[in-house]
């Protein structure tokens, strides 16, 4: 039998590495300017934080999550999303007196879902999370974050900001009642996951993909119509904060999340150019979350992101960091070659050594992995005490002794970690 992938998961190979990296370097970057600290949580959970706070009847909880028990008997889930388990870190570590904390974090999450583009059951996320501010000020924020980030990858262009509000909670249940009684009198059209939906969160049947679903939901009650004032000027208010920033979005009436423990502001980034799964960014706010654990009353709001998905938008990635090649052509410089290569890794170069075969072969094998510089080192030049280091762009060759060689490369335009 051949050992082969499980389904839904991949080998991510240095390409998109690179680009994971990228993305990865700036997420943190960016984020640490509006004042985010890092926070890794385990990947694996006791499954009641994920199955009292997403709900029963979403998705993940019903058909997606990875459960299992360990050989004690306990419940356990791989994560299939952060904010869950950032929750019980907040309670668990007792943290109350330090907000309003901001959390950054990345790593795998876990779901069984149908794999294609953009879409796999191992997949990464980035994501931020605000706790203790209950002003729309945090939704802003952090909405104004995820828009910095797309900026400074290039991505703005390919992407759109969507915003609605799901109101509190008695706007949520008023507008459930009406969405309840609309899609009554379409019970027979309805498809089949929707008409499961409609008995156990009929606000999840708002971003059905089905066709006929989409068709009926055209004409249905607007959840913007039914917020009472204070979740009306929630969301005017940020409306206007986001304006101020001059972030363009839309207003659209059937955005939802999937979990429970959303309220007031949803938003997504989406993409025109990675099929049916086009939100990029998605998050929203989450007041009652906490408090649903069993922790004090606590405001929070975030958003996660998906690197498989960020990966395919963004150009490729050229590592700035060119390794130097040492080519040795002499069964006497294993010694030397040792001693060089330290110095120059402790000097802040890649480096790498292609031993044995000719000169020619060992520049072609250089060139194959980008080198910018090589040092030939033979007979010759352990005799003479001259090395010859030659820049592959231009072909320019510079004879150094070997004391001098480190301080040579520093004195280049070259690719050397700053």
């Amino acid at each position: 039998m051949s050992l082969k992938l499980v389904r839904g998961t991949k080998d991510i190979f240095e390409n998109e590495n690179m680009h994971f990296r990228k993305i990865l370097n700036l997420f943190r970057e960016v984020s640490e300017r509006y004042g985010y600290k890092e926070i890794s949580t385990p990947i694996i959970e006791y499954s009641e934080v994920f199955e009292k706070t997403l709900g029963e009847s979403s998705d993940v909880v019903s058909k997606e999550m990875y459960k299992f028990k360990d050989r004690s008997g306990n419940n356990l889930t791989l994560r299939p999303e952060g904010t869950a388990g950032i929750a019980r870190a907040f309670i668990s570590g007792k943290m109350k007196n330090q907000l309003p904390i901001r959390f950054l974090y990345n790593g795998p999450m876990f779901r069984y879902e149908r794999p294609q583009k953009g879409r796999f059951r191992q997949f990464h996320q980035i994501g931020v999370e605000l706790l203790g501010v209950s002003g729309c000020q945090a939704d802003v924020e952090v909405i104004a974050l995820g828009y910095h980030i797309l900026k400074d990858l290039g991505l703005i262009d390919k992407v759109s900001l969507l915003i609605n509000s799901l109101g509190d909670f008695e706007s949520r249940e008023n507008y459930k009642k009406e969405l309840i009684k609309y899609l009554n009198f379409y019970k027979s059209d309805l498809s089949k996951e929707s008409l499961i939906r409609l008995d156990k969160n009929p606000l999840r049947i708002l971003d059905s993909k089905n066709e006929t679903d989409i068709k009926i939901l055209e004409n249905a009650p607007k959840f913007i119509d039914f917020l009472n004032q204070k979740s009306k000027s929630f969301f005017d208010e940020t409306c206007k904060g986001l304006e101020i920033l001059n972030i363009p979005f839309d207003i659209d009436a059937n955005l939802v999340r999937g979990f429970d423990y959303y309220c007031h502001t949803a938003f997504e980034f989406v993409t025109k150019e990675l099929g049916s799964q086009n939100a990029v960014i998605a998050g929203g706010r989450y007041d009652g979350l906490i408090s649903s654990m069993g922790g004090e009353d606590t405001p929070g709001v975030g958003w996660a992101a998906g690197l498989e998905r960020l990966g395919l938008l963004i150009p490729e990635v050229k590592d700035l960091k060119r390794p130097v090649s040492l080519l040795s052509v002499s069964n006497n410089s294993e010694i030397l070659i040792s001693k060089l290569a330290s110095e120059l890794r402790y000097d802040g170069f890649i480096v790498n050594i292609i031993s044995g075969g000719n000169i020619s072969k060992s520049i072609q094998k250089s060139n194959k992995i980008k080198s910018k510089y090589v040092i030939i080192v033979g007979e010759e030049e352990l005799e003479s005490g001259l090395f010859p280091v030659k820049d592959l762009d231009t072909g320019e060759q510079n004879n150094i002794i070997l004391d001098e060689i480190c301080t040579f490369l520093r004195g280049l335009d070259h690719d050397r970690p700053k």
